[in-house]
């Protein structure tokens, strides 16, 4: 059997097809199971935030069953360190970026297709960030996120096994409406 970084991007998408499904109660469980864990194995770092970011964080909203984790830490945190340590607790790194302080990872992608519990976490340097503002705009507005979910539904039939399409092909609904957030909200996330 091929480890998963053998794997060409067609094998990985056929393995982790788009999958949504209802809205469960076990997603916010799950979060703040790994925010603890998350939380002690950065002890030694200064944690700005962790927030539960995406639509699992959006009660009620059909969503891949996949909890999405922003982890912030200041300005100029040891990119390298970080990674190190995430990598040696079992994440598996897609993007490190040195430069833009940035770092995605994923866990629960394993040979044989998804694990039970499927993160990704996106570590940053702490900021004003659009996911937070689209996450809090789809709490407030119900009707849009029935409207992200419908969107959703119908792109899946297109790119179930084409992740990044799927994606590009929601950035300009998620754009338009962080950016109402941002109109709506103020700058509740700007630095202080």
């Amino acid at each position: 059997m091929k480890r998963l970084e053998e794997m060409s991007l067609e094998e990985l998408w056929a393995l982790f097809p788009i999958v949504l499904k209802e809205h469960s109660s076990n997603y916010v469980k799950w979060y703040e199971e790994e925010k603890q864990r998350l939380t002690d194995l950065f002890a030694d770092f200064e944690i700005q935030r962790i927030s539960h970011i995406g639509s699992t964080s959006v009660e009620g909203l059909i969503a891949k069953p996949i909890v999405d984790i922003l982890l912030e830490f200041p300005e100029g945190y040891d990119v390298e360190g970080a990674a190190t340590l995430l990598q040696n607790a079992g994440w598996i790194s897609m993007i490190k970026d040195k430069e833009r302080q940035r770092l995605d990872l994923n866990k629960g992608y394993t040979p044989e297709g998804f694990a039970e519990k499927v993160y990704h976490l996106h570590v940053r340097a702490l900021g004003d960030w659009d996911e937070l503002y689209f996450r809090d705009y789809l709490r407030e507005y119900p009707e849009v996120a029935r409207r992200y979910e419908e969107l959703k539904l119908s792109l899946k039939k297109t790119y179930e096994h084409d992740r990044d399409a799927y994606t590009d092909a929601k950035s300009t609904f998620v754009q338009t409406y962080s950016q109402k957030a941002r109109q709506a909200f103020g700058p509740r996330y700007l630095l202080k």
